[in-house]
């Protein structure tokens, strides 16, 4: 209980107050001494605490990547095999592989020779300039572990993973 003491001149204001968890009081009794003294007796009365506040909302979850179906175990030899080494090379799992695969299907159907002449994009990523891919290795244009290696890097800088850049693929229709 909290009672303000005022001049005596002026009517005398008290205010309640109780600690959180308090529910009632059978009496209570305060008296103030000094150049005036005051006792104030107090006969039961309730306390209810307000209703705590609801809880934040949960926090909004990522937005899902666009996941790639499963691309099943490559030909030995094949380019894809030549990309599924490199992507486990890079700490990449499966679902980066599959993205890749889905994601180079739709841009070159791994042909290494793939040209898109209103483009000017070639080999398996697709690359524009094909001769972009020259940094990598001088047979750029015929070999698809050259042409994979500048792919990865391309989609590990720009894209930050396959799946990132299988996301924008399919949200804008290139990557």
């Amino acid at each position: 209980m909290l009672v303000s003491i005022a001049d005596t001149s002026a009517p005398a204001v008290a205010v309640e107050l109780a600690a959180p968890g308090a529910t009632t009081v059978d009496s209570q009794e305060f008296t103030a001494s000094g150049a005036h003294s005051v006792t104030a007796q107090l006969a039961a009365y309730d306390i209810t605490e307000p209703a705590p506040p609801p809880p934040p909302p949960p926090a909004a979850a990522p937005a899902a990547r666009a996941g790639a179906p499963a691309a099943g175990t490559p030909d030995p030899g094949s380019a894809k095999a030549i990309a599924a080494e490199m992507v486990a090379a890079r700490g990449w799992g499966t679902e980066q592989y599959d993205c890749l695969v889905a994601l180079w299907q739709k841009e070159s159907s791994w042909n290494v020779y793939a040209y898109n002449a209103s483009s000017g994009a070639y080999g398996i990523p697709q690359s524009l300039p094909g001769s972009k891919m020259a940094s990598v290795g001088a047979d750029w244009q015929t070999n698809p572990a050259t042409q994979i290696t500048w792919g990865l890097n391309y989609i590990q800088g720009r894209y930050g993973d396959p799946c990132g850049a299988y996301a924008s693929s399919q949200s804008r229709g290139w990557y």
